[in-house]
């Protein structure tokens, strides 16, 4: 647990940035209309100008272990198959609940979260890696629970749904800004000064308002419904999944860095991509709405442990 204390000094200002939003919306009453413009600036300006702007130096960047998606997706694939095991026999659900029920167990809030987490905590250094990880997340999960919902439901594969989900991903702001900056960063040629200030400029604004974006829409959900569900959800996202991909990246070999940027990734509380998820298919969405404010408290605690525990580096 060496350097537990040291993380939650750098993570507690964040998690209460999360709850301050929480309150502007919770308590204050600030209007829905607040947390969708500030949301839709975070991922579509602020976010992509953060990381159009690092990518875009991609040639002195240091390289980035490709095992980490080894490691990352292997540990979400071995906790999704537990978590529909334990949907069927603890809960009895059907096959659409849980496909649902195991992506709470391994969906991260990797954006508006673990973004500004691992700058905090690890650096620069790290966001290569942490970008690689977001360029495939949403397709190889959004992909993986759709093929799940419809074989379960009509017992057939859809290619329509595949190259809607690719589409939906490729065109996604946050996804478009690290290839067009990688891209970029390919040729060599560094953005011109006025340009890279000014992205910069954007770029500091990201991480704080993308939290406090964060807590604002979180207090749109409740925390009754379904709680036995939403607490096993919370378990294997906060428990099993970084424990999983923390043992295959010891068994892989990868170095200290690569190996505390996986298993933050994994430890993040869940993402609101799974509520999206659960109203899609029309299952869980009350228990899924409790378990992401449930594990979004709970992580402002077991965020630093996860870091501790896999030795991250102390800065």
């Amino acid at each position: 647990m060496q350097g537990f204390g040291h993380f939650v000094g750098l993570t507690a200002p964040l998690f209460l940035l999360v709850f301050f939003g929480y309150a502007l919306s919770g308590f204050a009453h600030w209007p829905r209309t607040a947390t969708d413009a500030l949301t839709r600036f975070v991922f579509t300006v602020a976010m992509p100008a953060l990381l159009f702007r690092l990518m875009s130096d991609f040639s002195r960047l240091p390289p980035v272990d490709a095992r980490i998606l080894l490691v990352f997706f292997g540990g979400c694939l071995v906790v999704y198959v537990a978590g529909r095991l334990a949907g069927l026999a603890l809960f009895r659900m059907d096959g659409a609940a849980q496909s649902v029920f195991a992506m709470g167990g391994i969906f991260s809030n990797n954006v508006l979260l673990g973004l500004p987490i691992a700058q905090v905590t690890l650096g620069e250094a790290a966001l290569p890696a942490v970008s690689l990880i977001l360029v495939f997340n949403s397709l190889v999960l959004w992909t993986l629970v759709t093929v799940s919902v419809e074989w379960a439901r009509h017992r057939e594969l859809s290619a329509l749904g595949f190259l809607k989900t690719a589409r939906g991903v490729v065109t996604n702001p946050i996804v478009g800004s690290i290839l067009v900056g990688t891209l970029y960063g390919f040729t060599g040629i560094a953005l011109p000064h006025v340009v890279d200030r000014t992205l910069e400029m954007i770029a500091t604004a990201a991480l704080p308002l993308s939290l406090i974006a964060l807590g604002m829409g979180l207090a749109e959900f409740g925390l009754r419904s379904g709680w036995r569900v939403s607490v096993t959800m919370a378990l294997l996202k906060l428990a099993a999944q970084p424990l999983v991909v923390f043992g295959l990246a010891w068994l892989i070999g990868l170095a200290p860095l690569d190996t505390a940027v996986v298993v933050l990734m994994a430890a993040l509380p869940i993402g609101a991509n799974v509520y999206l998820m659960a109203r899609q298919f029309d299952v869980l969405a009350g228990p899924v709405a409790s378990s992401i404010v449930l594990t979004t408290a709970v992580g402002a605690l077991t965020t630093p442990i996860a870091l501790a525990l896999a030795g991250a580096p102390v800065r």
